[in-house]
């Protein structure tokens, strides 16, 4: 009982430091803003957490494990890999969307006074690039393609939707994410290939 109480405890002081640095950035936000807003005392958060440093790095290794799980969901299921390179895309704009501890795993990836702990761009960059690899096997790549362009243009343009959808959802909607897709991917697959893939609003 004791140890469940310690896991809610230290969940909550997560999703609060989450939303504080997501409201105030690193640099402003305070462990009095984090302890309150998880409902608990200064004392209960450093009995998990030595500084704020350690607390955001819960949150950035919090978000890591939300970004690999939407990452291995999509794989396991995959049809292909550029499908599965789309499809990763959504479902990671969705837990940007929807979870606040995601979002904020990918803001302090840039904040200047904060010593990155995981740098889930570039653990993007390295999926990005693994399924560009898969889909050179597979054959379904465009011929001469060079992967690694590729793969710049995949990451620059995600890694944007997230930076701009701090301030407006919409750069993070399916939507947005589909257009891209359908401008993108007969610039990647071949045509073959691409009658395969599905995009679906």
């Amino acid at each position: 009982m004791k140890q469940e109480r310690a896991l809610r405890t230290r969940q909550a002081l997560i999703e609060s430091a989450a939303r504080v640095f997501g409201r105030r950035g690193y640099a402003e936000a305070t462990l009095n803003m984090i302890s309150a807003g998880a409902g608990v005392t200064p004392g209960a958060l450093h009995f998990h957490f030595e500084n704020k440093a350690a607390v955001a790095a819960a949150v950035e290794s919090a978000a890591a494990g939300c970004l690999r799980t939407v990452a291995h969901e999509v794989y396991v299921r995959r049809t292909s890999a550029l499908q599965a390179l789309a499809d990763s895309s959504l479902a990671l704009a969705h837990a940007l969307l929807s979870d606040v501890v995601a979002r904020a795993g990918f803001q302090l990836g840039h904040e200047a006074l904060y010593p990155t702990v995981h740098d889930l761009r570039e653990e993007w960059h390295a999926y990005v690039r693994r399924l560009l690899r898969e889909a050179d096997a597979e054959e379904t790549l465009l011929p001469g393609l060079c992967r690694r362009h590729a793969a710049a243009m995949v990451v620059a343009a995600t890694i944007g939707f997230e930076i701009l959808g701090r301030d407006d959802p919409q750069w993070l909607s399916r939507r947005t994410l589909i257009g891209f897709w359908q401008v993108v991917l007969p610039c990647l697959a071949d045509p073959k290939a691409l009658r395969d893939l599905e995009l679906q609003a």
